[in-house]
């Protein structure tokens, strides 16, 4: 009588969780095997000027980034966040978040 119920649940349970919808979106592609290769590296083209050097990071062929990096002052970096074309101006790379980094115990 114990196995009967207990294979009763089993069944039970696969049926509830064959029955669930499904949280992925329906255009999920797989992630390719193997390393990434040199055609997954965005492009990068250097662009050199009269006033110092422009950076263009592209990928997909869409420009995401420009660095740029002036003859005289610091470099900083114009960044298309929405993918829409408009680039905002961020003096680094760097977000500033920096985790705790307190000594708990030492040996």
């Amino acid at each position: 009588m114990r196995n009967v119920a207990l294979l009763l649940a089993l069944l039970l349970s696969a049926a509830v969780v064959a029955a669930a919808p499904s949280d992925r979106p329906p255009d999920l592609k797989p992630v390719p095997d193997g390393p990434p290769g040199p055609e997954d590296a965005p492009a990068v083209t250097i662009k050199p000027s009269p006033q110092g050097r422009v950076i263009e990071y592209r990928a997909n062929g869409k420009l995401y980034m420009l660095k740029v990096i002036p003859r005289a002052g610091k470099p900083y970096y114009l960044i298309d966040n929405r993918g829409d074309g408009q680039f905002a101006r961020q003096e680094s790379l760097d977000s500033g978040m920096r985790p705790p980094m307190w000594v708990i115990k030492e040996f």
